[in-house]
């Protein structure tokens, strides 16, 4: 297992394509994928096909990471980075299954990531994005330090912009 992050109730690791199976099940969750724009994964092999060809660590020395409890080695979700290579900045990100919404794990894992990002990656700031009736997500961002930067259109939909600078 290459753990990348701990926090005090979480480690961050890889992904793994044995972890297929629980990113299908988090993608067949209508509320989950409900302010991502993402669709279902349709097949479980798509699912191990995503992971077998997820390439962000090797391009970028980062990525979205998988969310394990440290207390029972569940696999509750994601959280990590991501380049956004049409606008050259990098984005925060996380999905948790809903029985894990509310007990604080996308804000924990998320200011893990932050403060990976500019401690170890020297990253001048980060983003966050959000659809506008997502404010679950909204108030993840501005848990991890980050605040309103402009609005902007996802997928379609209105969306706000956050972002947080690295200290100077």
């Amino acid at each position: 297992m290459n753990i990348i992050l701990e926090t005090e109730r979480l480690l961050l690791r890889e992904f793994e394509v044995a972890d297929a199976p629980h990113y299908y099940e988090l993608n067949q969750d209508p509320e989950v994928l409900r302010y991502t724009g993402d669709a279902p994964f349709p097949t479980l092999e798509s699912a191990v096909d995503f992971l077998r060809n997820y390439d962000h660590y090797q391009q970028h020395g980062f990525g979205r990471w998988t969310v394990i409890l440290r207390e029972t080695g569940e696999l509750i979700g994601w959280c990590g980075l991501k380049y956004l290579q049409d606008v050259e900045e990098v984005d925060l990100g996380y999905r948790f299954f809903q029985k894990h919404w509310r007990k604080g794990y996308a804000t924990e894992s998320g200011k893990a990531c932050v403060r990976y990002g500019f401690e170890d990656l020297k990253l001048p700031f980060i983003v966050g994005r959000a659809m506008i009736g997502n404010i679950g997500s909204i108030r993840v961002l501005e848990n991890c330090g980050m605040t309103w930067w402009k609005d902007c259109i996802l997928e379609g939909h209105p969306s706000v912009y956050y972002r947080i600078p690295a200290a100077p």
